[in-house]
Formats: C-alpha cells, structure tokens, sequence
C-alpha cells in the first residue's frame, strides 16, 4: 500500500459536523445526519443556473476562502444541494485544487480512509503536466482532447458516429469506495468552438420515477464496470495503476463494484437515481434477468439523457472551474471540437455508496411534492 498522501496533513477540525459515535465501517460516512447551509457565503453574488441544478459564482476566488473551513464547508453543503456549482476565471493553483478536494469531504463526514482518488490510466504515467513547472501527480486525473483520441478515437472526435449520450457517466463508480466530490478546472479551451460539459440531476432524475419504480429501483443494486481500461492496456501497452487508488479497498484491474441503484446522499439526506449511465453501460442489475437488466438500463438512461429540463449546461472559458458531487449528479462532455482542450481534475474519494429508506427525495425535501 501506498503511503498517505502529503494532504493528509491538513485534516482541519471539524466542529460543525454532528458526527456518528460508532460505525460498523471504516468506508462509513461520519455524518449522523444531513447538514444544513449556514449562509457563510452569501456575501458573494451568485445565482442558480436553472431551477433544478446548478449555481455560478461569477466573482468569487476559490483561493481567498481556502483556509475558512465553515465556508469550504458551505460550499461543500451547496454542491450537494444544487449538484454542480462554476467559478470563473479562477487563480487557484493545482496543489490547492489538492487541499480543496480533500477539505471538501473531510469537512462534510467522509471516512478518514478516503484521500484524493489516483486514476488508473489518467495519471503521471502518460506524462501530461499539471501545471507550467512541468508537474507530474497521480492524484490529478488530466482530461487530454488527445488522450482520448489517441485511446478512444471512435468517440471523441468530431467524426464519431456513436451517441453523445454514451458520455453520461458519474466519475470512478467502478471503485468500491467511489467520488463525493470532483474539481474540474479548465486550463486550455479548444481554439475553434465547443467543449461544453453537462450535467444532469441524479435527484430530478428519481423524483420522476412513478412510485412503484422507485421502489423497485429502491430494491435493486448494480454491478458498474469499466473495462476500457485494460483494453486500452492491452492495446497500446500502458501501465496501469493497480494499488491503492486513494483508499485501501481501490485496487486491482477487475473495475467491478456492486452500489445501490438508488443512493443516499449523506449530506443532504437526498435520494438519487445512481445506477444509470455509462457506468452501467457493460455492468448490469443484479438479480433480474439479462432482458430485465437491459429493459431498466435502457428506461433509466432514457430519464437521464431526454429530460433536458433536469440539465444543465457550461460553456467553458480558460481557468473556468467547476465542483460536482459525484453521489447524485452524471455529466457528459461535448465532443463537438477539433482543437486541443486540457484540464485538471481532482476527485475525491467519499463513503461506501448506501441506500437509506428512511432517506427523502429532493422534491419532498424542499416541499415541490404535489
């Protein structure tokens, strides 16, 4: 195993979390109950993006606020809520992306196992700097237009014949101990046009499911698998980090994991459709039949990808930057460009994912049930 990550360093006290006495494991969320905003942040300007997801701080410096953990905490707490929040323009350098990342979680109750995740093949190995001192890190996942060409050329160019819906995903869910929270900070837009990301409610998306789907969905769990990875191994012949990605149960080249199809969000207390998109593209229901698991697939990606009212969508400008909480929102990017487009991604790693049925649904949160 790996050793601790510098960043473990800087655990901060942590005295606005209501945190369980006792857990039967170490991959548990410490939260014994869903946190609320305390409004530290509402002397920045800033506005929801639509109704039902996302919210832009046009103004804000992620830098000035790093140290003021009750409002790294509310910003932790608003992400959850609103799932994806922007910042534009922003000065913040790739080692406090790092001490964001981990604040963000520690802040809001993950387990103390859980440290910046390290990509299996997004990582220092394909050289790619971080920054321009020429950086190498594996705990910052590179988003490279060439990349993924040069690895997945049938969809990420603008000759692709495949859906741009296949790109709907939430990040890493092949790992048993998945994302909370990832930051994404655009460092190179495409010199033509394009590039966008959207973002999709994973809450909206359970709230319009009949009653008897979500508790069917309630009942089930998924197996997410990834196997591009080794494909990509095998074919262009590159290493492939198979310890320790950034907590003791992420090791291995199996990128297989069993989650709830519905999922608790432990901040807000949420449910959200979970088992959906690319992630469960080559995974599969577990205790229904092929046809059955196929016939669900199928209906919950359609929730996902046709509603474009549970949606949101960012137009990237250079040193744009981008929080989403992984547990409850999927994202895609759009490949509608020819230019080179880079960014930095930092995830961090959260709970053991859990389906809590004494949980609530966002509209019945927020008192939207009719």
């Amino acid at each position: 195993m790996a050793p601790p990550s510098a960043i473990d360093v800087l655990v901060p006290e942590q005295p606005t979390i209501d945190v369980l006495p006792s857990k039967k494991s170490s991959s548990s969320s410490r939260l014994s109950g869903p946190l609320e905003y305390l409004g530290s942040l509402n002397e920045y300007r800033q506005f929801d993006v639509t109704n039902v997801i996302g919210r832009e701080f046009p103004e804000l410096q992620l830098s000035q606020i790093l140290n003021d953990d009750t409002k790294i905490r509310d910003l932790a707490v608003l992400v959850s809520q609103r799932g994806v929040v922007f910042f534009r323009n922003q000065d913040l350098n790739i080692d406090d992306q790092k001490i964001l990342g981990q604040k963000l979680g520690l802040l809001t109750g993950k387990p103390e196992t859980s440290q910046l995740h390290k990509h299996a093949l997004s990582n220092s190995k394909r050289g790619i700097a971080v920054d321009e001192n020429g950086k190498l890190d594996d705990e910052v996942s590179v988003i490279s237009s060439e990349q993924n060409r040069k690895f997945y050329k049938d969809r990420f160019t603008t000759a692709s014949k495949k859906l741009g819906s296949l790109g709907w995903h939430a990040d890493i869910t092949f790992e048993h101990i998945p994302s909370d929270y990832a930051i994404l900070k655009i460092i190179q837009t495409p010199t033509d046009a394009g590039g966008d990301t959207l973002w999709a409610s994973g809450y909206e998306a359970y709230d319009r499911l009949s009653p008897a789907f979500q508790n069917l969905a309630e009942s089930l769990t998924a197996t997410h698998y990834q196997p591009a990875f080794v494909e990509v191994q095998k074919k262009f012949g590159e290493d492939l980090i198979d310890e320790f990605r950034g907590a003791p149960e992420n090791t291995g080249l199996d990128f297989q994991a069993e989650h709830p199809v519905v999922r608790t969000n432990p901040v807000t207390g949420w449910k959200s459709l979970f088992g959906a998109g690319h992630q469960v593209h080559a995974g599969w229901y577990n205790g229904v039949t092929e046809r059955e698991s196929e016939v669900l697939k199928g209906y919950f990606n359609q929730v996902v990808f046709e509603n474009h009212d549970l949606q949101v969508r960012f137009r990237w400008e250079r040193n744009d930057l981008a929080i989403w909480d992984n547990r409850s929102v999927f994202h895609t990017a759009t490949n509608d460009y020819s230019g080179k487009r880079q960014g930095n991604r930092v995830v961090s790693l959260g709970e053991k994912p859990y389906f809590d049925a004494n949980s609530v649904s966002r509209r019945e949160a927020l008192g939207q049930l009719e």
